[in-house]
């Protein structure tokens, strides 16, 4: 049989689970750390429950993610593990399917948050296809949600354990226990929640701005003032209706 023949024979099995995003969806994509909490508080020993280090490796892998992956990111989201990537809307590269865009920066991802870290570390990713602007907007603010619901529950969990609580009994203590007791619990201990970070309770948000850069034309022999795009690292997110505002017009 000839190669060709025996080439496009084989590439049915290969591709017959192949998924593709339709043009009209927009595309999220989700990346998690694999075994990240053993990884950052038994073998790194970072600072439980928040540490600035960590912080910083995913920061970064997220900057690399949106400038180093081959796609067109619009915003990138991090807040404990995990990376919200969302694309821009007309992004086609690998005809949008679903396998090669999962592969490609869940290797990426491992690839850097290893080298960050300094030991082997694994990400897996799932694509997100959302209808329209406000499912963005939502998706993004779940996130968000998410990562001050788990602020809460981590500074109160760690906060028991450092002073004396072992881990099934502080797990115990707030089982099942709401908002105001769990910031009872914290103020008890001297910890005011509102005062803390705020990339602790509502993550980092990476986003394009455009700066004033200044340059030289060579042929004028003059200073001149260019526009240039950068990524801006942002730690101070707002939350509620105004970073819907926010998010809708990072959309477009």
């Amino acid at each position: 049989m000839r190669f060709d023949d025996f080439d496009k024979q084989m590439r049915i099995y290969e591709e017959s689970l192949d998924q593709c995003i339709i043009p009209d969806m927009y595309i999220v994509a989700r990346l998690d750390g694999r075994s990240f909490t053993k990884l950052t508080k038994e073998t790194m020993k970072y600072e439980s429950p928040f540490d600035p280090a960590f912080r910083d490796a995913m920061v970064d892998t997220t900057h690399s993610l949106m400038t180093d992956s081959g796609f067109r990111i619009d915003y990138g989201y991090t807040q404990s593990d995990e990376i919200s990537l969302l694309f821009a809307a007309d992004e086609e590269t690998f005809g949008r399917k679903v396998r090669k865009i999962n592969t490609t920066l869940a290797g990426e991802a491992s690839a850097h948050i290893s080298l960050a870290l300094g030991l082997k570390a694994t990400m897996d990713c799932r694509v997100v296809p959302l209808p329209n602007k406000e499912r963005v907007v939502d998706y993004f603010m779940w996130r968000q949600e998410d990562a001050h619901r788990n602020a809460l529950n981590s500074w109160c969990y760690w906060t028991l354990r450092k002073n004396g609580y072992s881990a099934t009994k502080a797990s115990s203590e707030l089982n099942g226990k709401g908002n105001s007791f769990k910031n009872e619990l914290l103020f008890q201990y001297g910890i005011n929640f509102n005062d803390l970070p705020e990339w602790q309770k509502r993550g980092v948000g990476l986003y394009r701005t455009e700066i004033e850069k200044e340059g030289y034309n060579p042929i004028t022999k003059e200073k001149v003032m260019t526009k240039r795009k950068q990524i801006c690292v942002d730690t101070c997110l707002n939350y509620g209706d105004a970073y819907r505002e926010f998010l809708r017009k990072i959309i477009g």
